[in-house]
């Protein structure tokens, strides 16, 4: 890697984590210098304007969704609900707790691409892989329709996460629960569709 290319990505790395601290309003050019340790305009001389900085963001959350999805295939190797249950609380875990400022980030940048749809086709990119990786797994659990069924799945996810990292949710999961949540909710998923 080019010496570039790496302050290039410990700018990026830089503005994720403005995202989840300061969120999309302390977002700024000298805001990511300062949290990069940086030299003072390092980041605009890399990123010109806010949109590229907005966008090698996005890009660089693909990446490293990317780079952790190989990891994650792993996860629809079992048939068995209870595995498959553990391996989705697991995600859910890391996501909370490990992947807490990304998951922030991408909250911040899902708002935003709202309003701006060249970031909204990335992230779209980023949805469709954790769509494929629930389906895989309702199809390792046998579920009819995995396709129809995976973003029931992936709301009900995202909605876990959402409502923890916000703060937001009165549901409050010990890891025993939201376990056998996951069971139950499995079990309903895998279930056959009424005729």
């Amino acid at each position: 890697m080019t010496e570039a290319a790496t302050r290039r990505q410990q700018l990026t790395d830089a503005a994720i984590s403005t995202l989840a601290q300061a969120g999309m309003r302390g977002l700024t050019h000298r805001a990511v210098d300062e949290i990069a340790g940086v030299p003072l305009g390092s980041c605009s001389y890399y990123f010109r304007t806010r949109q590229a900085l907005l966008q090698a963001a996005v890009e660089r959350l693909a990446e490293l969704d990317g780079l952790e999805h190989a990891e994650r295939l792993a996860l629809t190797a079992s048939t068995d609900i209870a595995q498959i249950a553990d391996s989705a609380a697991g995600l859910i875990e890391q996501w909370i707790v490990a992947g807490r400022e990304r998951m922030l980030a991408r909250y911040e940048l899902s708002l935003e691409a709202t309003r701006r749809p060249e970031l909204r086709t990335v992230l779209v990119t980023v949805g469709k892989r954790h769509q494929d990786l629930a389906m895989k797994m309702l199809v390792a659990a046998g579920a009819p329709d995995p396709a129809l069924r995976a973003p029931v799945f992936v709301a009900f996810l995202d909605g876990l996460i959402f409502g923890h990292l916000a703060g937001t949710s009165s549901l409050s999961l010990t890891p025993y629960e939201l376990r056998q949540t996951l069971i139950n909710l499995l079990h309903a998923l895998t279930q056959p569709t009424p005729s």
